[in-house]
């Protein structure tokens, strides 16, 4: 029989994890969890942009993501344009460009169909 498996708490992750810049001057993510299958990884975490330049950014996996604070405006090459606010919850198929950009900040949770620190 296989042992039981505990269930992991980041207290407070949404107000403390502070994610790492990744691109320009104003864009930052960081995974905060990651599942342990190997064949189908899942990843959790968090999306800051401030108010600057756009990200572009092309999806190589599926992404679900939750506006949690701020806002956004997000594009794709369709012409889809939106204004993202809090509890705003977004699909992003793979193959997906898409862009984002902000008057002020924005704060997203994403979950990716991907490997750790692979966005």
């Amino acid at each position: 029989m296989a042992a039981p498996l505990a269930f992991k708490q980041f207290v407070q992750a949404q107000t403390e994890f502070k994610p790492p810049l990744i691109a320009n001057e104003n864009a930052f993510l960081g995974d905060v969890a990651t599942s342990t299958d190997a064949t189908a990884p899942i990843s959790a975490g968090f999306y800051r942009l401030e108010k600057g330049t756009p990200l572009v950014y092309e999806y190589t996996y599926d992404e679900m993501k939750i506006i949690v604070d701020g806002e956004y405006e997000i594009s794709d090459e369709t012409g889809q344009k939106v204004r993202a606010t809090k509890g705003d919850v977004f699909y992003f198929p793979k193959g997906s460009k898409i862009t984002f950009t902000t008057p002020s900040f924005g704060l997203g949770f994403f979950v990716g169909q991907r490997a750790n620190g692979a966005a």
